[in-house]
């Protein structure tokens, strides 16, 4: 566990086919069921203090407690996941810590020497960043906040790969308004 941050929560893979990679991922490693949503509702979203409208799909499915995430960009919208791609890399991009304290967090974060490079919102409470590589090589640290509904949606989809049998392996992702 991170004296920083706390428990890793999330490993996030950009990758080219997400479909291809929810069937690998769900027949092959048996991680599942995957909770998918085609263009994930992201607002307020910046990227190195830019404005932009992303479209990314995104996958969730659980491995014990471990959260993997799966995205594809849809468009060429400037992010980290297009940085990664257009380096050459498919895989691993991030990985995700999760709190419920996400001001506190960011602002000790961020005296800490941590800079944010893309910032955006999914419902509400849902706010996440990324920061900077700079200073360390490899794989992007992202902050997320689940004090709301995308913390229980991610609680249901932890809930659901306890007792998942291999059926059914792709469902909706579960509606935020509603949570």
């Amino acid at each position: 566990m991170s004296r920083f941050f706390g428990k890793i929560r999330q490993a996030g893979y950009v990758v080219d086919d997400i479909e291809a990679a929810m069937d690998y991922w769900s027949r092959t490693l048996g991680v599942g069921p995957f909770f998918y949503n085609e263009r994930v509702p992201i607002e307020n979203y910046r990227y190195k203090g830019e404005t932009y409208q992303p479209h990314n799909s995104v996958a969730l499915a659980n491995s014990g407690e471990l959260q993997v995430e799966l995205i594809q960009t849809r468009n060429d919208v400037p992010s980290m996941y297009r940085d990664f791609r257009e380096a050459g890399h498919r895989g691993l991009q991030h990985v995700a810590y999760w709190t419920d304290q996400y001001d506190a967090d960011l602002e000790r974060l961020i005296k800490q020497g941590f800079r944010v490079v893309m910032s955006g919102e999914v419902g509400q409470n849902g706010r996440f960043v990324y920061f900077d590589t700079h200073y360390h090589p490899g794989t992007v640290i992202e902050l997320s906040e689940v004090a709301g509904p995308k913390g229980r949606m991610f609680d249901s989809i932890r809930q659901a790969s306890e007792s998942w049998d291999g059926s059914d392996p792709v469902r909706p992702f579960p509606d935020l308004s509603k949570l």
